[in-house]
């Protein structure tokens, strides 16, 4: 494919924010479109749509993502813009207005989206005061009070160079690509950060495990059919050796038509209308979550038989055949989605900058191929505990 793409990572997302400015790294990411004093408003959009270029951005608790795809031919001049709008974002107060409604539209839609609605209130669960309990959006109540002259010191904070780390792949010469950015970065002059600050969830540790099953039930009256939710906390990004079994773990019960609880619980049983499971591994900590939608007379029925489904991978060594095929899924599913040169960049950029290692982005399908049985029982044993774990119920209102 003949593009370049230039991903720009910063060690800031919503677990770096304080109480008090939740959700002021998503609004920012909003805001840094917004005109630089080289760039007025809607100038980078226009340059980038007129080169048939791309850009886009995201935020997560442990990071904010920036990301440009051009043709090769225009990445020397649009790469200075991309890094221009992150580093020299104005924040222009007038805009900051307008754009609150446009934030706060989002944070109503998110809590009127039923699947998100339960996944935050078991993130709640899951985490008693780690910074991963609360939304990425943030609430309304402090998105309404958050003023543009606090983002303009989050920004200088925390929009430095010295905690960016800027990833680029493309079909262009590697020393050329190198040149091109490192020469972006000195002609638009980074204004420096007033202070250096530590990120806040440096100082933190991750929490115990459930040490019994906790549990919440709660009435939704948007809902249709009830939903399920179980959780376990799990190692973060800063214990990566304990994450691959549980990655195995998650796609051998959850993932894909076959999966051992998609094929017993829907296919054969009929007991919910759909099951998955993922393994969030988060910078600190994370998460083994499961999910169904299901009919409220079976919630019992189904969190039972996850429940067997659990003490099976404990007790008994998976075989080698399911294995295989499962290393095998989960392999091909790295090495696809990681084809295109955004793929590749977001990959190493991703690995640079939250786990601080490049050469995990390599080696992780040698490490799933390395899993064993006694690997996944252990690791089951350890983490997935069926005597301690976090379950909410979520039931229509005419349960």
């Amino acid at each position: 494919m003949e593009a370049v793409n230039l991903n720009v990572w910063l060690n800031v997302g919503s677990a770096n924010e304080p109480d008090n400015i939740n959700g002021m790294a998503h609004f920012l990411e909003h805001m840094v479109f917004k005109g630089t004093p080289q760039l007025e408003m809607g100038e980078f959009e226009r340059l980038i749509e007129q080169r048939g270029a791309v850009t886009n951005a995201a935020t997560s608790q442990d990071y904010t993502h920036y990301y440009i795809t051009t043709a090769p031919h225009d990445f020397a001049e649009l790469a200075p813009l991309q890094l221009d709008v992150v580093f020299n974002a104005s924040i222009p107060h007038d805009a900051f207005e307008r754009e609150r409604f446009v934030v706060l539209e989002e944070i109503r839609r998110s809590e009127d989206n039923p699947s998100r609605r339960s996944f935050r209130r078991s993130m709640e669960m899951a985490f008693e005061r780690l910074p991963y309990r609360r939304p990425v959006l943030g609430p309304s109540e402090v998105i309404e009070q958050v003023t543009s002259q606090q983002m303009q010191e989050f920004h200088r904070t925390h929009y430095q160079p010295s905690s960016t780390t800027v990833a680029v792949v493309g079909n262009l010469p590697a020393q050329t690509l190198i040149e091109i950015v490192e020469n972006s970065i000195n002609d638009i002059n980074p204004q420096p950060g007033e202070t250096t600050v530590e990120p806040l969830i440096a100082n933190l540790t991750p929490e115990d495990g459930f040490d019994t099953i906790v549990r919440q039930e709660m009435v939704d009256e948007s809902l249709q059919q009830a939903r399920l939710v179980m959780i376990w906390r799990t190692p973060g990004l800063n214990q990566l050796d304990e994450t691959y079994a549980l990655d195995i773990l998650a796609t051998i019960l959850g993932q894909g038509r076959t999966a051992r609880l998609v094929q017993d619980l829907r296919e054969n049983r009929g007991l919910v209308s759909s099951i998955s499971i993922s393994n969030m591994t988060q910078r600190l900590q994370g998460v083994f979550y499961i999910s169904a939608r299901l009919p409220v007379e079976n919630l019992a029925e189904v969190e039972a038989a996850i429940v067997q489904h659990m003490e099976r991978v404990q007790t008994e060594l998976i075989s080698e055949a399911e294995i295989a095929r499962i290393r095998t899924q989960v392999a091909n599913r790295y090495i696809f989605g990681n084809e295109t040169p955004s793929d590749r960049a977001g990959l190493y950029g991703y690995y640079q900058s939250v786990v601080g290692d490049l050469t995990v982005a390599f080696n992780y399908p040698a490490r799933i191929q390395a899993i064993n049985a006694e690997d996944l029982r252990s690791a089951a044993q350890k983490y997935l505990s069926t005597k301690a774990y976090g379950v909410t119920h979520l039931k229509p209102l005419t349960a």
